[in-house]
């Protein structure tokens, strides 16, 4: 298998496992620390936002600028618009599913229903950010440096940070609902258990499909920017009136260390 292909399976098992350590916290918390949480999410979407473009568009561009008979800021926003697009078809299906299964079923309480629709709403959520990481790594086929190296992590650590308290948001609800800590754990984590496997078409994708590959950035920086702002910083800041500029911080914080890292090391 492609060194990077392997690359991209271990960063994807990684942002699972960090999914997994969030749905854990089900077993040793009754509720984790709200406070602790929102400055989280508002970290990782600053590192989403500053590695959208330092580590996705710009390279995007450069990219289509050298390899495409297409203009390079056409290049990069069709790309950037379909990835966006894309993660909100998927919120879209995953609305009309849960309102069609709802109308048809009389026990709108039903568990196994309910358990089919959260797995299926996590698994389109995650599907585009197991994409990004797995382009941002396929990508290094196309001249590897350690600069490269660097931008591809961040992104999986991006990806990483934001879904440790997204399990812990799919666990810790459930077993207040009455689930068993076991099962409660077990579709926390299912969550991330389709990134390694979108990760690794994506790598595969931009691999073997050279001309796809300034599409495939900018569509991950376009699906990471969505998640960023429609998800994360909304979240983030639902307690804004008691801690007015907590997770604002954390959104600054985390633009500015993914900014100086892609910066230096750029």
């Amino acid at each position: 298998m492609n060194t990077f292909v392997i690359m991209a399976l271990l960063a994807t098992l990684g942002t699972w496992l960090v999914t997994a350590l969030g749905a854990s916290s089900v077993v040793f918390f009754t509720s984790p620390n709200q406070k602790i949480l929102n400055f989280m999410l508002g970290f990782a979407s600053g590192v989403m936002i500053a590695a959208s473009f330092w580590s996705l568009l710009q390279p995007a561009i450069e990219r289509a600028e050298e390899n495409s008979n297409i203009p390079a800021y056409l290049v990069a926003t069709l790309g950037f618009l379909f990835g966006a697009v894309f993660i909100w078809l998927s919120d879209k299906v995953v609305s009309f599913a849960r309102q069609r299964m709802n109308n048809t079923n009389e026990n709108d309480n039903d568990q196994l229903n309910r358990i089919i629709m959260l797995i299926l709403s996590i698994t389109l959520h995650n599907i585009p950010e197991g994409l990004a990481v797995g382009v941002a790594f396929g990508a290094l086929q196309d001249g590897y440096t350690p600069e490269k190296l660097m931008g591809a992590i961040s992104v999986a650590v991006g990806i990483g940070l934001q879904n440790f308290p997204e399990g812990a948001a799919v666990s810790v609800p459930l077993r207040r609902e009455g689930y068993s800590r076991k099962k409660s754990f077990f579709i926390g984590q299912a969550s991330g258990m389709v990134e390694p496997i979108a990760g690794v078409i994506g790598a595969l994708l931009v691999i073997y499909v050279e001309t796809i590959l300034p599409y495939a950035l900018s569509f991950a920086a376009g699906a990471m920017i969505l998640v960023a702002v429609h998800e994360l910083i909304p979240e983030c800041q639902k307690n804004q009136r008691e801690q007015p500029y907590f997770a604002t911080m954390g959104i600054i914080l985390g633009f500015a260390v993914m900014m100086l890292l892609d910066v230096m090391l750029g």
